[in-house]
């Protein structure tokens, strides 16, 4: 691993955390999923008044302190370095199983959004509502099968940039990016109807071998090319996801402090944490805006992508109304990071001077027919 990644990934990480503060102003916060919205706040003047009180500036500052000197003693002395070393096998393990969690992580909420009538997030209905359904309940429950799979991600990949264009209301839903860029490179895996169908081509000795002119002249050979990028699969999650939580922190929360504290105080959460409101506003914007950089820059992935599950967990449970099935597809994707790891061009694989994590190849590999 050369050092030149370090500096990589760092500078994709600063220049992303610009390029998302840039998209704040035409874009209305999440909190549009349980309130509707509150008042204008001037988002530098909060952000500076929170800060100039110090016993806000003070929890901030020395959280953040005691954070960086405990990752860096960390790094210093290594502690049970077996163990993590033991978790990480365990969890890379699981890589034979990627595939599945992909096309669940996506298919499920896309299915459930069909159903609902809303396309990728809830605050973005558009017309014909009959073609909205039909694409949501389509895609997912192919996906869910793993009918189709690659064919079928592209087509949602697509139709998602397509109502991107139309609707800045759809960054709220962005980890469908990095979900279907993932099961384009990784395939249906198993257990799928792609594989099934894949073994039955792939064994010259059933009648269905003989009658399917496409698994040998287009399914192979396109598999082949696509399997050489499949290291590239944790880049891919880790970079739409931290973009993704780059957003939720910089764009929904700290530029616009006004709709997030009608969240703060529809639930009452100062009874939760008694503390000043603006600061519940500025301290999640930061702790998901950190997390995203995290990501972004491959630091601790696997142990940031836990606290970003117990981010959504917390959120989940905190707020009752909040629709759980628009965010199982963001509990899917940072779970398939606590398998994947950091992969290439990561501090990660740069601090552990090895080899970087990369997604384990499963012990078959037929190619999966319909990819």
């Amino acid at each position: 691993m050369t050092s030149t990644r370090l500096p990589w990934g760092v500078s994709t990480a600063a220049g992303t955390v610009a390029f998302t503060v840039a998209l704040a102003a035409p874009v209305r916060a999440h909190v549009q999923y349980v309130t509707p919205g509150g008042d204008a706040v001037d988002a530098l003047g909060f952000l500076l008044g929170t800060l100039a009180d110090p016993l806000n500036a003070g929890l901030l500052g020395g959280g953040a302190v005691v954070g960086a000197v405990a990752l860096l003693a960390y790094l210093r002395v290594r502690p049970a370095r077996h163990d993590v070393l033991r978790l990480r096998e365990l969890l890379a393990g699981y890589g034979d199983l990627l595939p599945w969690l992909l096309r669940l992580s996506v298919g499920l909420p896309l299915v459930g959004a069909g159903f609902a009538g809303y396309l990728f997030t809830p605050v973005f209905t558009p017309g014909p509502p009959t073609l909205v359904r039909l694409f949501g309940i389509a895609v997912g429950f192919c996906l869910l099968f793993g009918f189709g799979t690659r064919l079928v991600a592209a087509v949602g990949l697509l139709t998602y940039l397509w109502a991107l264009a139309r609707s800045p209301d759809l960054l709220l839903a962005f980890e469908y990016v990095p979900g279907f860029l993932a099961i384009g490179l990784v395939g249906g895996g198993r257990p799928s109807a792609d594989q099934v169908i894949a073994r039955m081509a792939a064994d010259e000795r059933t009648v269905y071998s003989k009658i399917d002119p496409f698994y040998r002249r287009v399914a192979v050979p396109f598999v082949e090319r696509v399997d050489s990028f499949r290291r590239w699969v944790p880049v891919v999650l880790r970079a739409g996801m931290g973009l993704a939580f780059v957003y939720l922190g910089l764009v929904q929360k700290l530029a616009n402090p006004g709709d997030a504290l009608a969240v703060v105080a529809k639930y009452d959460l100062t009874a939760v944490v008694p503390v000043d409101p603006a600061l519940w506003v500025v301290g999640a914007g930061l702790v998901e805006a950190a997390v995203g950089v995290a990501l972004l820059a491959g630091v601790f992935v696997r142990l940031s992508s836990g606290v970003a599950f117990l981010m959504l967990t917390t959120t989940l449970f905190g707020l009752p109304d909040d629709p759980v099935v628009a965010h199982i597809s963001v509990f899917g994707l940072v779970s398939a990071l606590l398998v994947t790891g950091a992969g290439p061009l990561s501090f990660d694989a740069w601090a552990a001077r090895e080899v970087p994590d990369s997604v384990p190849e499963p012990p078959e590999r037929a190619v999966d027919a319909g990819d």
